[in-house]
């Protein structure tokens, strides 16, 4: 518990950092002191507050959705960018671009949802008709068919001419948050709480479907509520945020070697952790080209594909489920 509150301090101590750090001069002296400038006031609560709410609401809620989805699945290697659950939620917005561009945030929110769900449930499918003699194929089999599913959404959006909305729509960049565009957000961080209320039906779910069922559990009702969080978890952040790749990955497995497979236990580590890596990438992001900034998804992606393959490499008795 205390590692947990120190934790947490830390997150809270990079939080404060990310108000301060951009082009504008945002800075307590400005804010507070004798020559407090109106404009700078401005700057820190219609963008700078905002961004480092919507940082951190992306790293909690993505971070579950990754820990929901490596117990449901049973493997480490699963998450929201490795399912096709991204690449589906992407397929979604890109449709509603196409039939109906005026559609609310919200009603572009419950279509992606609705695509996110689908292409989850067919991994899923693909997965109980493909034999798979190594956990790594897991993974592998939801990157093939994510670029499947991304490969027709290029296909699709170059046919419209409109590659470039859809790499404004999905690409992980935080700079354009602004108050009235992250609220959504909040959604995400509601629905990923209910992971901790449900915490110990997923731990159960994880025994597999026969030792679930064994137990007294309803392993399909799970599997659907499971499912369901991460759907509108994805669907909120790409259409709020864009794509923040392999942040459900890693987290939740860096949490498990501290504290176990325990999902009631994981949770809010899962959480704290999230939010202070996502924080970290993105205060990388602004400062290694200050002024510059480099998106926060690219970052957060290289990162991650550097841990991703690590795990990979790591001896199989310590990768499996």
């Amino acid at each position: 518990m205390k590692s947990l509150v120190l934790s947490g301090a830390a997150v809270c101590v990079l939080a404060v950092a990310s108000l301060f750090i951009g082009v504008s001069d945002v800075s307590p002296a400005n804010l507070w002191g004798s020559d407090s400038d109106s404009r700078a006031v401005q700057v820190l609560l219609a963008s700078r507050i905002p961004r480092t709410l919507a940082i951190m609401l992306t790293g909690v809620s993505m971070s579950i959705a990754g820990l929901i989805m490596q117990l449901l699945v049973r493997n480490r290697f699963v998450e929201p960018s490795t399912a096709g659950t991204v690449d589906s939620a992407t397929l979604g917005l890109l449709v509603v671009m196409l039939v109906a561009p005026g559609l609310p945030l919200m009603a572009k929110m419950g279509v992606a949802t609705v695509f996110a769900l689908a292409g989850t449930a067919v991994f899923l499918l693909l997965l109980r008709r493909i034999p798979l003699r190594s956990v790594v194929m897991v993974p592998l089999v939801g990157l093939m068919f994510g670029g499947v599913i991304g490969a027709a959404t290029t296909f699709l959006a170059y046919r419209y001419d409109l590659l470039q909305s859809l790499a404004a729509w999905t690409t992980g960049d935080f700079s354009g948050i602004v108050r009235g565009r992250y609220e959504l957000l909040w959604i995400a961080l509601a629905i990923a709480a209910l992971a901790y209320f449900a915490a110990d039906r997923f731990t159960v779910a994880g025994l597999g479907q026969d030792m679930a069922t064994n137990l007294g559990l309803s392993y399909r009702s799970t599997m659907v509520i499971g499912l369901t969080i991460v759907a509108i978890v994805t669907a909120v952040v790409v259409v709020t945020a864009g794509v923040v790749p392999f942040l459900g990955l890693i987290v939740p497995n860096v949490v498990s070697l501290i504290v176990g497979d325990n999902a009631r236990r994981s949770v809010p580590w899962v959480a704290v952790l999230g939010a202070g890596f996502v924080l970290a990438c993105d205060i990388i992001g602004r400062v290694v080209r200050f002024p510059y900034e480099i998106p926060m998804g690219v970052v957060v992606g290289v990162v991650g594909s550097i841990l991703f393959l690590y795990l990979l490499l790591r001896s199989p008795h310590r990768v499996t489920a």
